[in-house]
């Protein structure tokens, strides 16, 4: 039997859970003055661009409005347009660094909708490749991750710095 360890996946499986309100990884992000340590790749005065702590995929991104909203329709059109915009500029990153051959790109709307931070919505990058639904995700439900966060955070972060 070959044993795969994930050893940065521990803390978020052992946390106790609680009923208690989190604080909102988004709006922690957008007042942070640590990007490296909210992940966050890249953020104005509308939206941001922040690694998914616990990814699909390599380059998993997520891209929220500084605002805190629950859906789209609460936001003003300039938040709206950033959101496109910092979406498309995620995707044309990720396509030039790790060469996927999909993506999905997608937003979830409530907890029964499967958003992890429902009252903050946020749009989800996820780089795929042709083979990338291997053994491991089919039967045992478990995804593999060979790249460490840190270093893609490293290998990204530089690249946004030309995004306005």
């Amino acid at each position: 039997m070959e044993i795969l360890f994930t050893p940065w996946r521990y803390p978020y499986l052992t946390s106790p859970r609680s009923d208690a309100p989190q604080p909102c990884i988004f709006c922690v992000a957008a007042r942070s003055s640590e990007p490296r340590e909210t992940l966050t790749l890249f953020r104005n005065e509308r939206a941001l661009v922040m690694l998914n702590r616990y990814p699909y995929t390599n380059g998993h991104l997520m891209v929220a409005p500084i605002a805190h909203e629950a859906r789209l329709f609460d936001s003003s059109e300039g938040s709206l347009r950033a959101l496109i915009g910092l979406t498309a500029a995620a995707q044309r990153i990720l396509s030039d660094v790790y060469r996927p051959d999909g993506f999905n790109v997608g937003m979830n709307f409530g907890q029964v909708a499967g958003a992890g931070v429902a009252d903050h919505y946020h749009m989800h990058i996820v780089p795929r490749w042709s083979g990338d639904s291997n053994f491991m995700t089919v039967t045992a439900q478990t995804r593999l991750v060979p790249e460490d966060l840190e270093v893609t955070f490293d290998k990204l972060a530089p690249l946004f710095n030309d995004i306005q």
